[in-house]
């Protein structure tokens, strides 16, 4: 067992997109890699209050503990209801 794990951050903003793979210790939290991975400076939009964070496409809290292999992934706000937009559409084919 070592003292280190590799996880990866990714994220899609309007401004482009990131996969980023990092080595962090053993014990480190989301919050922590994600400050570590340099993706919160590159996309200065991401407010952690705000955007959900997962790992694996499962929703997650920023004080989880990573595991090795890990991928989290920084959510953007939806801009719209997905029941009202597939209301919107569903009218419109009828």
């Amino acid at each position: 067992m070592t003292d280190y794990l590799q996880v990866s951050v990714a994220y899609v903003g309007e401004r482009g997109q990131v996969l980023r793979a990092i080595e962090v210790a053993r014990g480190t939290r989301l919050e922590e890699a994600l400050h570590q991975s340099g993706v919160l400076e590159r996309f200065p939009e991401i407010d952690l209050a705000r955007n959900k964070v997962g790992v694996f496409g499962k929703l997650a809290k920023l004080d989880q503990v990573l595991e090795d292999g890990d991928r989290i992934e920084i959510y953007r706000p939806l801009i719209a209801d997905p029941k009202a937009a597939r209301k919107r559409r569903a009218a419109g084919a009828g």
